[in-house]
């Protein structure tokens, strides 16, 4: 059975339509029918419905499509693992990380990986976590970086460094010169937050509950700068990881007590995918990186 019959059926499927299909494929409708018709033959079973006004599989038809997709997933992994360099000459690498990582993580890693391997091409996303598991499901990217609380068994999750949440303020507040401040102190102050599609703001509101806390939320942005930039500028204060107000200027960051808001930052893969030596160069990398961060 020849591969072209497999992605013939595939490109009618997915278009549920032999014309739309021939015309995505730049063939002839009649030559594709035919291919069509052969695949059918050759498994003895009729994979399309073709009676009614539209093309619609029938239920061996879905069933041979659920696996050809799982094939055609399998393939591209083999092309990559096939162009593959093990010196690291060439390659690329797809990464993903949740937006508080970016400002004191992502860059001093991104800097050491571009200069140890500068010819392999590396694509940074700013997803949320929810996302960043969805797309290593889906084979759409290589390793991502978020938080422990993994909800996928097929996604490993490998340690990297724990952060803690701080209250942070900027250098002219009341608080400013404190070294720490008492959980009460979330209930007096007001403060903007990521919102609620941040897996640290979901954080943040299962903290205060667990500890009866009923902070004054007066802004809310959906973007980490956003939030840096309105804490600079105004009275507002925010809740943030330590290490994020330390890479800005003009911030401070105040440990809460007496029971402290941490997380363990990890680097995560889908546990059976194809691990590129990119990506292992990268895992390694990141390892040192936080270890650094740790000391």
């Amino acid at each position: 059975m020849l591969a072209r019959h497999i992605r013939y059926f595939q490109a009618v499927a997915e278009h549920l339509s032999f014309t739309k299909a021939a015309a995505a494929l730049h063939v002839s409708q009649p030559a594709l029918s035919q291919l069509v018709k052969q695949l059918e033959e050759e498994l003895g079973t009729q994979l399309f419905d073709r009676s009614g006004r539209t093309t619609q599989l029938t239920d061996t038809g879905h069933a041979y499509l659920q696996y050809v997709r799982r094939a055609s997933h399998e393939l591209r992994e083999a092309t990559r693992a096939i162009h593959d360099v093990n010196d690291l000459s060439r390659g690329s690498l797809r990464v993903a990380v949740t937006p508080t990582f970016t400002t004191y993580l992502v860059g001093p890693l991104v800097e050491a990986f571009h200069h140890r391997y500068p010819d392999i091409t590396l694509d940074v996303r700013e997803i949320s976590q929810e996302s960043i598991e969805d797309q290593l499901q889906e084979g759409e990217l290589d390793l991502g970086i978020a938080f422990g609380e993994v909800n996928c068994p097929d996604i490993d999750a490998i340690p990297l460094l724990d952060e803690m949440l701080a209250l942070v303020v900027n250098t002219g507040h009341p608080l400013a010169k404190e070294k720490s401040a008492g959980l009460q102190a979330l209930n007096t102050e007001s403060l903007v937050l990521l919102s609620r599609e941040f897996a640290t703001r979901v954080q943040i509101d299962s903290y205060c509950r667990k500890h009866g806390i009923h902070p004054k939320v007066m802004m809310e942005a959906n973007a980490l700068g956003a939030v840096i930039e309105i804490v600079r500028r105004t009275s507002l204060s925010t809740l943030l990881p330590a290490r994020t107000a330390l890479a800005q200027e003009n911030l401070v960051a105040i440990a809460l007590e007496p029971e402290r808001l941490t997380r363990t930052a990890v680097l995560m893969r889908r546990r059976d995918a194809y691990q590129s030596f990119a990506a292992r160069a990268f895992t390694e990398l990141a390892l040192e990186v936080a270890t650094r961060l740790n000391v």
